[in-house]
């Protein structure tokens, strides 16, 4: 319950300052996470949401329109062609309002008339029925920001000071203002996919303050938020050409304060979704920015507890590098390996599912480069007491490409894993792996028969000594415990 009463309230965004209505959104002073403007103030590392009582951090509750002040406006196809422009800021001056929608029943009106004359807009945009003036761009983007931009509320686990609830058993947030919301995102995304939307002019006003307070949005909890702001950011990377190392570098900022401070960020999914496109992309040779990117930031994002939320996503990331670069395999490889987990079995499957991906794009140059400390750690898998690690392993053999690779280098292979097979067979309690485990060991017999006579001649040797060796130590135990008894019976 206390949960809800705090995500019920909003806090409301800082005013811009060139905003016609001369309305005070937020409190002065309230902090920026990275951006340079004056203009409008994103939260997102704090976080800090509204009382109980609904009050800002200023004191002031959300401001509201004098009453009577918002009447509905013509349309744009009842006024002559050369008044579209001058409506079309009057437009902009109504949606500048902010309204307060923990409460339905507060300025119903005026919400229905916002939502209204944020409809015509986008429809004006996507007709392209006049080519909007600079000012009115200009005007569009400051509306588009004074709505947007806003402090985020806490996230549930700072409500509650739960510090390990798991992200994917949280409740889910549903953002109360997305009537409105949903709007001005889809304004500016058809501003940015216009073919009338000129970048030499609009990148004036979609600078890279308003791309990086885009990203900070993506820590909202809203998933229908950050999917427009992923429609958005990928716009914006695929057609202001000016912005893309800085949205790179950006996402790598986020990635990295996610990995080594906080584990926590709604958004990293997303981002995951417009990096695979972006990967995609990359011409060849790879640059050495992106190498770096795949070792500094995508291996080690393997690392956060909550993985299960992005890992289709991160999985798809670096499978492209792999495809681009077949060379990267070792490395890729190599770091799955680093941080592969040792008491999470759920990770373990996911792991192993994401080296099948990789190793169908690995060529045989790069597999033997890592195939013994690979091997080493799949036999580790195909003994765990958890069914589905061993299962999952022993599903590697069902892919073609990965057999023929095992075959190739069946030599050092076999004797890594014949062990654990043998394992199996004898001790593992689960009859799917079981079943799993005949048919691997049967593969190897038709490969190789006398490399099979070999690794079974060679582990009957290695228990042999393993079992003289107990037995010796046995024997020295007896003898220490027999001339002990000896000292007592003297004592």
């Amino acid at each position: 319950m206390f949960k809800k009463i705090i995500k019920g309230n909003k806090k409301t965004p800082k005013s811009d300052s060139h905003d016609p209505s001369s309305f005070t959104y937020g409190p002065p002073g309230a902090r920026n996470s990275g951006a340079v403007s004056a203009n409008v103030v994103v939260n997102h590392a704090s976080r800090a949401g509204p009382t109980a009582s609904g009050l800002n951090a200023g004191g002031s509750s959300p401001v509201l329109p004098p009453s009577g002040t918002i009447e509905p406006l013509p349309l744009f196809r009842d006024v002559p062609v050369s008044d579209r422009q001058t409506l079309f800021l009057r437009k902009l001056q109504v949606c500048c309002f902010h309204f307060d929608f923990s409460d339905t029943l507060k300025a119903p009106r005026e919400k229905e008339i916002k939502r209204q004359t944020l409809l015509e807009l986008v429809d004006f945009i996507q007709s392209g029925s006049g080519k909007i003036t600079e000012t009115c761009q200009e005007e569009m983007i400051k509306m588009v920001s004074v709505n947007i931009f806003r402090c985020l509320p806490p996230a549930c686990h700072e409500n509650t000071g739960q510090e390990n609830a798991d992200p994917e058993e949280e409740e889910l947030y549903l953002e109360p203002s997305w009537p409105h919301l949903q709007l001005v995102y889809e304004l500016l995304l058809r501003y940015i996919v216009s073919s009338d939307t000129d970048t030499k002019v609009a990148k004036r006003y979609i600078d890279h303050s308003f791309v990086l307070k885009l990203l900070d949005l993506f820590d909202s909890e809203d998933p229908r938020e950050r999917e427009y702001l992923k429609n958005i950011l990928h716009r914006i990377y695929g057609k202001f050409m000016v912005h893309r190392p800085f949205i790179r570098k950006a996402i790598n900022n986020i990635f990295y304060r996610f990995i080594y401070e906080t584990e926590r960020h709604s958004g990293i999914a997303e981002l995951l979704e417009i990096l695979g496109s972006i990967i995609n992309g990359f011409a060849l040779p790879m640059k050495e920015e992106h190498k770096l990117f795949l070792v500094r930031a995508l291996i080690p994002l393997h690392k956060p507890k909550p993985i299960a939320v992005y890992h289709q996503q991160l999985s798809y990331c670096i499978t492209q590098f792999v495809e681009k670069d077949y060379k990267l395999a070792d490395t890729v490889i190599r770091g799955l390996l680093k941080y592969w987990p040792v008491t999470n079995c759920q990770k373990e499957v996911l792991f192993l599912g994401e080296l099948e991906e990789v190793l169908e794009a690995t060529q045989a140059a790069e597999f033997q480069r890592c195939m013994v400390p690979l091997f080493r750690q799949i036999a580790r898998c195909l003994n765990s007491s958890h069914f589905q690690v061993a299962e999952r392993a022993l599903f590697l053999w069902n892919n073609e490409h990965t057999v023929s690779l095992i075959a190739q280098n069946r030599n050092v292979i076999l004797p890594i894993i014949f062990e654990a097979l043998e394992n199996n067979i004898s001790t593992h309690w689960n009859q799917a792996v079981h079943g799993l485990t005949v048919n691997v060991r049967k593969m190897f017999l038709e490969m190789d028969a006398d490399l099979f006579e070999e690794c079974q001649r060679q582990l009957a040797e290695r228990e042999a000594r393993a079992k003289e060796v107990e037995e010796q130590r046995e024997m020295t135990w007896k003898k220490l415990a027999d001339a002990a008894g000896e000292d007592m019976i003297t004592a």
